[in-house]
């Protein structure tokens, strides 16, 4: 098979990188390139396999073993352990179980009950559950098979006339079999079409998706390429003589506003919709606002096609059955100032009010028309996809990836639409067929199987202060529990630098004010002046636009200036202390409650104190003084913001280690004003640590205090461990006996 030229896939094979490899490491090489280009497959879709000469372990013999990309993954990262392994012969042997099955009268049963007879098959004790697709791959007598969901394809899949559009795009190479749900019975079928058609080199899957095969594993490769490329440019062709972009979806009705406007309407929108739709569990969003996202829920036929919901399978389990598309009569013209940004958003809210509601009426309805005897209870009944003309796209999940693979599905299933409306016209599955996969019982069991929720999963928590220091710990112990974590410093730099310490560890890309705030990943990084109410709001803003909101605040930013050898400190320097240590929290609290208030959701605030709150001493007057109104702070701020957030707060003291505040001079001038040896040579990693043992030795516990430690305290308060303590402040000081309240 020659190597064609593509027009709108990717060709990502090269011969001599392939060459490098085992006939596995082939398969997994093959998956990888196709799920590269997301022309060909979405996230987690579709599924690969190889039919491979083994070694039995125990025989000793050659046998033919079948590796198939396993249950879970994604095609783009897959690697060795995701591919489970049968053998091809015992496969083969199931079908004869199967029909007994069937002969019975159980077949719906049947089906379910043969995925649990793959673990009988598995060669050499490979732990990877195998894919409920197993059976196409193993039945379709080719040694190479790729199953892939391209939107060009799906659109033919999902038009009225499949049949006859398959047949005049493709001729006889490529067949088709009607919408069966995946499993064994599809495998059957595909193997009787291959048997009757033996020239065949492709099944068009009805509202599905493309399998197609070759015993050359390149050959495979190529042609799910040109497959893909012949059913895009029959798309394009007859798009284009529709009108393309100008008349898509029956022509534009709503104009989009401008990408400044778009982001103060979501940015004051989001917090509150996150509320509303977090009713059952808390979710995190992504928004989608280009060319194309816009060019649908713009459009005249939005609506019906938005109605229909999505076809295939791996599009609804994501973005459920059907989206909420806000039925805008018209939309503001023009330049808005605030006012008008303002009342804009309350007539949003109005049209958003009344479709969640008939929307979780709907799902309801739905619900019951379609469960069985043994359905699983009903699902959260809320919307996962959320379309409003002129803005774009709301996606919801519960991280953020889970909400951005939602926001590329909705993608997906709408430039299937487009396809589908271009070349004839879209349908969806039936209702019963879509509700029978989103509640199978599988599905049920695999949901079930996966590991429970970490304690901060589906938080969204800025850590002010996360530059360096206690901050950056605290931001490092949160989201080792799950938590999506908002860096903020006084530098974009160091606040940027954290997050992404945190990315490269836990994956996901980090998010960079004004390049795309919702294109963010598990941490982001903002600079924010906390001294400053309109930097505070903006940076508030900005996380709105990357999450949707936030649950909770913890401020580790502060400052420490010390009185001169008289004991004397500049007024520029004690109000710049005040400012900071105590002003910057109460702005921060302040601007933070009426997002906590537009949320409705329970959250923390937890503000950084000092166990010199309550020790007076010489030198740190302007910072004893403003760490003692900080306590007060937090009990003021937690009587102003209950019962919606609990304030508290954190008293650390001498953390030399790892801290901001204590560069070089200071920790020289502090091991000086303590009579304690040190040469001016001397290292600072030992000077610091001179430092650390002279406070640790002042203490009960005798242990030098570190910002891990500081970080507990935090954990602590922004958990449901303590739901019942507000108000109050933690000392982690390792036992200040000077510090203890009188």
């Amino acid at each position: 098979m020659s190597e064609p030229v593509f027009k709108h896939v990717s060709n990502y094979w090269n011969d001599a990188d392939a060459a490098k490899l085992d006939p596995v490491g082939r398969l997994i090489y093959r998956s990888n390139k196709l799920g590269s280009d997301q022309r060909i497959t979405n996230t987690g879709g579709g599924n690969t396999s190889s039919k491979i000469m083994e070694t039995d372990p125990l025989t000793g013999e050659k046998v033919e073993v079948m590796w198939v990309k396993g249950s879970g993954g994604d095609l783009r990262t897959s690697l060795r352990e995701n591919f489970s392994s049968l053998y091809q012969s015992k496969l083969i042997g199931l079908q004869k179980s199967y029909a007994n099955r069937t002969d019975k009268g159980l077949k719906s049963a049947a089906e379910d009950d043969m995925v649990g007879m793959y673990s009988h098959a598995t060669f050499n004790l490979n732990p990877r559950a195998t894919s409920i697709d197993t059976p196409l791959h193993s039945f379709i007598p080719a040694k190479h098979v790729d199953h892939t969901h391209p939107n060009a394809a799906i659109s033919i899949a999902a038009s009225r006339r499949c049949v006859e559009l398959t047949k005049e795009i493709f001729g006889g190479e490529v067949a088709y079999v009607p919408w069966m749900r995946p499993g064994f019975e599809l495998g059957l079928a595909m193997q009787k079409i291959c048997q009757e058609n033996p020239s065949a080199r492709g099944i068009m899957m009805g509202q599905h998706g493309l399998i197609n095969w070759s015993d050359d594993e390149k050959e495979c490769y190529l042609r799910s390429l040109t497959l893909i490329d012949k059913a895009s440019a029959f798309i394009e062709t007859r798009y284009q003589a529709k009108g393309g972009d100008a008349k898509a979806f029956g022509g534009s009705i709503h104009t989009t506003l401008p990408q400044e406007l778009r982001n103060k309407v979501f940015a004051k929108l989001l917090p509150w919709l996150r509320g509303q739709v977090s009713k059952q569990k808390r979710f995190v969003g992504t928004i989608q606002d280009d060319e194309k996202i816009l060019r649908f829920v713009n459009s005249k036929d939005a609506a019906r096609l938005a109605e229909l919901g999505t076809s295939c399978p791996d599009h609804f389990l994501r973005t459920k059955i059907k989206p909420l598309l806000v039925p805008l009569a018209s939309l503001p013209a023009g330049t808005l100032d605030d006012a008008g940004v303002d009342a804009f958003v309350v007539s949003l809210k109005k049209e958003l009010t009344t479709g969640l509601e008939k929307y979780r009426k709907d799902y309801a309805d739905y619900y019951n028309k379609c469960k069985r005897a043994n359905s699983p209870a009903m699902r959260d009944p809320n919307p996962t996809v959320v379309l409003i003309p002129g803005l774009g796209m709301v996606a919801w999940g519960k991280d953020k990836s889970e909400s951005r693979v939602t926001a590329e599905f909705y993608n997906c299933a709408v430039e299937v639409m487009r396809g589908a409306e271009a070349i004839d016209e879209y349908i969806a599955l039936p209702l019963q067929e879509a509700f029978d996969i989103e509640y199978w019982l599988l599905e049920e069991a695999k949901l079930k199987r996966m590991p429970e929720e970490k304690e901060l999963a589906r938080q969204i928590i800025l850590v002010i202060g996360a530059g360096s220091g206690i901050g950056k710990e605290v931001a490092h112990r949160l989201v080792k529990e799950g938590a999506h974590i908002v860096c903020v410093d006084m530098k974009a730099e160091a606040a940027q630098a954290t997050a992404k310490e945190i990315t490269d560890k836990y994956g996901l890309g980090i998010g960079v004010a004004g390049t795309g705030l919702s294109n963010c990943g598990l941490a982001i990084g903002l600079a924010c002046d906390i001294t400053n109410r309109a930097s505070v709001r903006v940076m508030l803003d900005q996380v709105a636009l990357a999450y949707g909101g936030f649950d909770s605040i913890t401020v580790t930013a502060g400052v420490f200036w010390p009185s001169d050898t008289s004991g004397h400190i500049p007024d520029d320097k004690w109000a710049f202390t005040f400012n900071v240590n105590v002003t910057g929290s109460y702005i921060v609290g302040d601007e933070a409650s009426k997002t906590w208030k537009e949320q409705g959701l329970t959250g923390n605030l937890v503000l950084t104190t000092s166990a010199n709150a309550v020790v007076a001493k010489k030198g740190s007057v302007a910072y004893d003084c403003s760490k003692a109104a900080a306590n007060h702070l937090v009990r003021e701020m937690a009587i102003e913001l209950s019962p919606l957030v609990r304030v508290n707060g954190v008293a650390p003291a001498t953390v030399v280690q790892g801290s901001a505040m204590f560069p070089r001079d200071r920790v020289v001038g502090s091991l000086a004003k303590y009579n304690i040896p040190f040469t001016e040579d001397e290292a600072t990693e030992s000077l610091v640590n001179k430092l650390a043992r002279f406070y640790a030795d002042r203490t009960l516990t005798k242990s030098p205090i570190t910002p891990a430690d500081q970080a507990e305290a935090f954990f602590l308060l922004v958990t449901q461990r303590l739901s019942k303590t507000t108000g109050q402040v933690i000392t982690v000081d390792g036992g200040l006996h000077e510090a203890f309240l009188r």
